[in-house]
């Protein structure tokens, strides 16, 4: 590769690392005194936020809206859900063996507190809260956000199956896609002083803990995370697209990871991620359908948490985290966790309840895989978020055969 070459592809993301590294040593000079710089960072993230929804709404609704090929959209759904099934069992045993190497709870000596009690909801009621929303206004807000995509898939459909009547309408909603687009790249500009503000507050107030009582478990799965980053997504990129798929994914990839190591939000992530994805050339209604669903159910950096978790409370309690039930029972789990849980609100605490519940811990055990699920998530949402551009990398690589990275975009007629 070019100095000139490489230079385009890598100076923004050089730039994005210039601003994390300075705002993390920042924060490291100044402590907890970097909390000034917060409001700098919440400002980026806040844009991110709101541009969240109609990003999901108009990616989702003009793509399926503009697919000549109703089946297509079924075999990407079906496809999608496959890969975001096998990447979680690829990473929950990864995290397996780590835990199997280096157990995670070994002198581990916490004061038990008493966890807070649970809301009761039945679960038919949950996942109707989940899906639907009574009133229309409550689609504006991201809490929602699977309401929010199951409205946007019923949007495209609908403008779909309406033929030569719908075209305007059609029209409209690509249209909107671009401009949020064009919103996003404007918020964009600003990125380079929100993440430096936000990682200097992050470690300046956060960083002492890491090296708490949970530093032995926080020690393992910084790694493996960031081994599962870049190992991994390197080899499902060169699956999908060989040496061409590495090279687009690595240059596109750092600015929605940096974003989501920051933000600490998949959902911030996604107008990031997108925008990342069509950089690296996957096909519209792949990354328009994947990316936003992608960000509510595909966790891999939630099902390495969820491992580590169980193990902990495991060596905890005194239980030995050995044979083949135990470990399979664990990766159902956090498989569980990571892709079926993890797109409710609150799903976090739900999957943390299913694990002190499903294994019979005691109430006060919520509180301690809490605090290291909150330890954890700044790279576990790094894994998760970007972990999407590469299942739709994938996903083109299924439907669109060795070379559809070297065949040109498809102009969808509206």
């Amino acid at each position: 590769m070019s100095r000139s070459s490489f230079w385009k592809n890598y100076s923004y993301s050089i730039l994005l690392l210039s601003a994390m590294l300075v705002g993390s040593a920042i924060g490291l000079v100044f402590g907890k005194s970097a909390e000034c710089l917060k409001p700098f960072g919440q400002v980026f993230l806040n844009l991110l936020f709101v541009l969240v929804v109609p990003v999901v709404f108009f990616s989702l609704s003009s793509a399926i809206a503009s697919m000549s090929n109703p089946s297509r959209l079924g075999r990407i759904l079906m496809w999608m859900i496959l890969i975001f099934v096998a990447t979680a069992v690829i990473s929950s045993s990864l995290m397996v063996a780590g835990v199997l190497a280096v157990p995670p709870a070994q002198g581990l000596s916490i004061k038990m507190t008493e966890a807070p009690k649970a809301e009761s909801v039945s679960i038919a009621d949950q996942i109707v809260n989940t899906l639907t929303v009574g009133e229309f206004f409550e689609l504006l807000r991201r809490k929602n956000m699977l309401a929010v995509i199951v409205f946007s898939i019923l949007v495209g459909l609908a403008a779909c199956l309406s033929g030569e009547k719908a075209r305007p309408f059609r029209a409209f909603l690509v249209s909107a896609n671009e401009v949020m687009f064009k919103a996003l790249s404007l918020v964009m500009l600003y990125a380079p002083i929100g993440l430096a503000a936000w990682f200097a507050y992050l470690i300046g107030v956060f960083g002492p803990e890491l090296l708490g009582s949970y530093a032995r478990a926080v020690a393992l799965y910084y790694p493996l995370a960031f081994l599962y980053f870049f190992v991994f997504f390197t080899m499902y990129a060169w699956i999908s697209a060989g040496r061409p798929g590495v090279v687009r994914f690595w240059p596109a990839v750092i600015p929605p990871a940096l974003t989501s190591l920051a933000t600490g939000s998949s959902l911030a992530t996604v107008p990031v991620s997108l925008q990342a994805a069509k950089r690296i050339g996957v096909p519209a209604d792949i990354r328009e359908l994947v990316i936003p669903i992608g960000a509510t159910i595909h966790m891999d950096g939630s099902c390495l948490a969820a491992i580590l978790k169980i193990a902990v409370l495991f060596g905890l309690f005194g239980r030995p985290f050995e044979g083949a039930a135990t470990i399979f029972g664990a990766i159902g789990v956090a498989i569980l966790s990571g892709v079926v849980i993890s797109g409710i609100p609150s799903g976090g605490m739900l999957g943390e309840l299913l694990i002190v519940t499903l294994y019979g811990f005691p109430p006060e055990a919520l509180p301690v895989i809490s605090m290291i699920g909150t330890l954890v998530d700044p790279p576990a949402t790094m894994v998760n978020a970007t972990g999407d551009t590469v299942a739709g990398m994938l996903i083109s690589r299924i439907l669109g055969g060795k070379r559809w990275l070297a065949q040109p975009p498809t102009v969808e007629a509206v």
